[in-house]
């Protein structure tokens, strides 16, 4: 299993309804994906950070239906340009010793093919974590 996080915090200038528009559609994601096992969206206490939504996910083809399914594709239109501090993280009990690359390679796939979603990742005010480049994604640019 595949435990796949998010933590955030909004930007100053998003208003109550555009930030209720954004966390309704983080719990879309995981009524509407399938292979999403389970999700918990909602406060984010202890830390820096605001909010943040947590999805189960069985494996790597289940990861990757999750990161191109239209309902997180909308997630990240109508939820990133409102995010100033972004943090993304996998907890997983799988035994393969190259499974953070493989989670890793999947990010960087989708970001080569949707440009909108990458570039919205770009404007965001700092991001890190299991989707973010790493210095040597930066020197192949």
């Amino acid at each position: 299993m595949i435990f796949h996080g998010n933590r955030f915090t909004i930007r100053p200038e998003a208003t109550p309804e555009q930030l209720e528009e954004a966390l309704e559609s983080l719990r879309n994601q995981g009524r509407s994906i399938p292979s999403v096992k389970s999700f918990v969206v909602g406060r984010d206490y202890g830390g820096e950070y605001e909010w943040g939504a947590t999805f189960v996910i069985e494996d790597l083809e289940g990861y990757w239906e999750y990161l191109v399914h239209p309902a997180h594709l909308n997630t990240d239109r109508v939820g990133l340009p409102l995010v100033d501090k972004f943090v993304s993280f996998d907890i997983t009990d799988d035994p393969d010793p190259e499974i953070g690359e493989k989670i890793a390679a999947l990010h960087k796939k989708r970001y080569d093919t949707m440009s909108d979603i990458r570039d919205l990742v770009a404007g965001l005010g700092e991001y890190s974590g299991a989707a973010a480049p790493t210095p040597l994604d930066e020197k192949a640019e």
